[in-house]
């Protein structure tokens, strides 16, 4: 399983969401954890990152070694989760 760490941006998003919606983010982080390319997840064109989405949120992440590395999570139809 890898290590988690998360930005300072993803846990103040984090920290805002209501109850039901923290729980599935945390669910689909911690399903990551375990297996980083989920046949739902994709790699973004020119980056080295991957996303995927759960519910009405993207996840925007990466794995360095052996650390999964949450760069962004964000509302999936909003254009600035990619900025």
């Amino acid at each position: 399983m890898l290590r988690l760490d998360l930005t300072k941006k993803t846990i103040a998003f984090l920290e805002k969401l209501p109850p039901k919606q923290f729980k599935q983010i945390s669910r689909k982080i911690f399903s990551l954890m375990v297996n980083p390319k989920p046949h739902d997840s994709k790699e973004l064109k020119g980056y080295p990152y991957r996303g995927t989405d759960i519910g009405e949120y993207r996840i925007i992440y990466r794995v360095e070694e052996d650390v999964l590395k949450i760069a962004l999570v964000g509302k999936r139809n909003d254009s600035a989760v990619y900025r």
